[in-house]
């Protein structure tokens, strides 16, 4: 709660330090043709009070956090904050999320097998290849894949979510025109994320099996599956539980610099959108769902670890 509360506080604080306002913002939009009524109107709609002081205006502010009352946004005026969030969220949580929940689960199991077999022609291969891949950014991969799957070959679309021309709806022919699309982003997002989960579950899987309890159960006679997937990998992800918590609640904020590649309608290019219009409002909303959503992922794997691992329920 103290680092919701400092969030919330930076929150508020950080777009106020910025150069200029709402205001200033508006204005350029409608290039300064606005009389001092309208602005005026502005600033009631916006929930702008520039004469109360400034800790009215963060007493303010708390309540309409508290209350999911973000106000409107100036980039898309008269939208709601939270109605152009959740236009957008989906697109995100359906790209990334799913990304995300792959690229962990085959890095950790493929990094699992890699240790297991480590010193082979596996480890000799993917290794250093994961170690390239792992320093390539997203949008060099994205750029390339564009290039050779959308401009040259024709095969799949370069970017957007759907197709321009038709509109949004439940039917199969919307869902078919999504997955069509999504291919290219979240190829480009499984193959640079992947390297990361295998070279750090690799790392941990080496050092797990020299400990006592796997040599034991070696000695046991049990199944080489039974002691890879029970005994050293169940502890060996234990360290990457933390990391994987901090990466599903970053997915709400989007993949900024794939989203802008790929022109695909998500929370990041709408963050990007948001910085570009110095749309306060919605800056400060979608930055609260950062926060709230990582919190809650990091809490979400420390019970998940105390599940996992006995030691972190035990008295001593």
């Amino acid at each position: 709660m103290i680092t919701l509360w400092a969030a919330v506080t930076l929150n508020f604080l950080l777009p106020r330090m910025m150069p200029g306002s709402p205001m200033t913002a508006l204005m350029a939009q409608y290039k300064g043709r606005l009389s001092p009524a309208t602005v005026k109107a502005f600033e009631v709609a916006f929930g702008i009070h520039p004469h109360e002081g400034f800790f009215s205006q963060y007493l303010d502010y708390l309540n309409n956090m508290a209350h999911l009352q973000f106000g409107l946004s100036i980039g898309y005026f008269p939208e709601p904050v939270s109605h152009v969030v959740m236009e957008a969220l989906p697109w995100t949580l359906a790209l990334a999320g799913v990304t995300t929940v792959i690229g962990f689960v085959l890095g950790t199991f493929i990094g699992m097998v890699v240790a297991w077999r480590r010193a082979g022609i596996l480890d000799a291969l993917l290794t250093p290849s994961f170690i390239v891949l792992n320093t390539v950014p997203y949008f060099w991969i994205g750029l390339l894949a564009i290039y050779f799957f959308s401009v040259l070959n024709h095969w799949l679309p370069s970017g957007a979510g759907y197709d321009i021309n038709g509109g949004i709806s439940l039917s199969w022919s919307f869902i078919r025109q999504a997955v069509v699309h999504a291919i290219l982003p979240a190829g480009t997002i499984i193959i640079t994320a992947i390297g990361g989960w295998i070279l750090t579950m690799r790392n941990n899987m080496i050092g797990t099996l020299s400990e006592d309890y796997v040599r034991m159960a070696r000695a046991k006679g049990l199944s080489p599956m039974r002691i890879m997937l029970q005994y050293a990998g169940r502890n060996a992800v234990l360290p990457n539980l933390a990391g994987f918590a901090m990466s599903l609640g970053f997915v709400v904020s989007g993949l900024l610099l794939v989203e802008i590649v790929f022109n695909y309608p998500g929370v990041g290019f709408l963050f990007f959108q948001s910085v570009q219009n110095n749309d306060y409002p919605l800056m400060q909303a979608l930055f609260l769902m950062v926060t709230v959503a990582v919190l809650c992922a990091i809490l979400l794997a420390d019970i998940a670890n105390a599940i996992l691992d006995p030691r972190t329920r035990s008295a001593d």
